[in-house]
């Protein structure tokens, strides 16, 4: 774990704890486990001082729930104290495959159903805990950032409403503009990507790489995700390209404006190995159609990689387009929910993020610097090191 020595010279803000959601249940089970492990193999003099009262333990996960009535509603619980505590409570706002009962009828539980529970177990907090932290994968409401035309402004009015409930610090990941952050301006607001574990999955899978500006090319499916595609590839030392989206702003299909056409911006990519990288998978049909796209100008492999993998209309349409070898490779993270069936397509590779979440956590817990964890470029040149002369990357 890096920066050990700096975590072990210095206090916890607050005796840890996580509240972790149903929605984001598994996940938290995984982070509660790398936080204890990290503790255990600190010093033993630090369990034995008074200010880490509570530092090791074997579980940090708070018991609580969210039971409805009959009607549909919801209240939060808390089954122990969290008085004076540093908690963060972890929430998946896209889990779909929870459900409950409300006047006879089963539903499944919406965006709006987690962002609700996820106030409800605010307000059981009740302003005992020493300091509340969300951690918010995929941030809800994000694609609805900003106002035009007469349309609500969801994402800053959530974060808004969070923060006068008492929320401290938001966590969240390749949020879709970060600049949303604007909306609570003396708050903590850490956005996270995961460029080290996309390249960690992909060279453990993929043994023949080259990663050279003549056989590898990293491509943006759109202009809103060049930042990321820019960075990735400038790691990694190839090309960038860049897909335009035209829309057709005339009308709006399942709440957007249809994409007309693709049009292709860089350098020739004949032969090369392509990496689509974006931050979420929704139904598919753009990025499908991106990977067609670089397969007709003859490139040669087609890696996606995603943040998120939402799959808003089931894998039917993957699992067609890799039958046509439109694509090779599907990397998402773990940070949301992933359909179980996802994980017997023999295209797809889980990027385990808890590990990583476990370390933000650790950090902030201590309120430590995040920059290596932010900008992780020097474990990322390591890693392609490593792989280069063809070594165990299993760091």
């Amino acid at each position: 774990m890096p920066n050990l020595v700096q975590l072990e010279s210095t206090i916890p803000v607050a005796p840890l704890k996580l509240l972790v959601l149903e929605s984001s249940e598994k996940l938290g089970k995984n982070v509660n486990r790398y936080l204890s492990e990290f503790r255990k193999n600190q010093q033993s003099s630090i369990t034995e001082d008074p200010a880490f009262q509570g530092y090791s333990e074997d579980n940090y996960i708070v018991k609580a729930c969210c039971p409805r009535f009959g009607s549909g509603e919801g209240k939060g619980i808390i089954s122990e104290s969290i008085r004076g505590k540093d908690v963060f409570i972890m929430v998946d706002v896209c889990n779909h495959s929870l459900t409950y009962r409300a006047n006879g009828f089963m539903h499944h539980c919406s965006p709006d159903d987690h962002f609700q529970d996820l106030k409800r177990m605010i307000a059981a907090i009740a302003g005992k805990a020493h300091r509340i932290n969300v951690i918010m994968p995929f941030l809800y409401e994000g694609r609805q950032h900003r106002r035009t035309g007469r349309e609500s402004l969801d994402c800053a009015y959530a974060l808004t409403e969070l923060a006068n409930m008492g929320v401290t610090n938001f966590i969240t990941f390749d949020a879709h503009d970060p600049r949303v952050a604007n909306a609570t301006p003396l708050n903590g607001f850490d956005n996270f990507t995961p460029p080290y574990q996309f390249i960690r999955s992909l060279l453990h899978y993929d043994k023949d790489l080259i990663i050279d500006k003549k056989h590898i090319v990293v491509i943006s499916p759109d202009e809103g995700a060049l930042d990321r595609a820019v960075y990735f590839s400038s790691v990694l030392g190839v090309d960038t390209g860049m897909f335009y989206k035209r829309r057709d702003y005339s009308r709006i299909v399942n709440g957007k404006n249809p994409i007309v056409a693709h049009e292709f911006l860089g350098d020739n990519i004949d032969g090369k190995d392509v990496i689509i990288i974006d931050d979420m998978i929704a139904s598919g049909g753009s990025m499908i159609d991106t990977a067609r796209q670089l397969k007709e100008m003859n490139c040669g492999r087609v890696f996606i990689l995603s943040t998120f993998g939402l799959f808003t209309e089931g894998l039917k349409k993957f699992d067609e387009a890799y039958e046509k070898c439109y694509f090779d490779r599907v990397i998402c993270t773990n940070l949301t929910y992933l359909p179980p069936e996802i994980y017997d397509r023999p295209y797809f590779v889980e990027a385990d993020m808890s590990k990583f979440l476990a370390n933000i956590i650790d950090f902030m817990n201590h309120d430590i610097s995040m920059d290596r964890v932010l900008t992780p470029t020097e474990k990322i040149q390591k890693i392609l090191k490593l792989y280069n002369q063809r070594e165990d990357i299993n760091i």
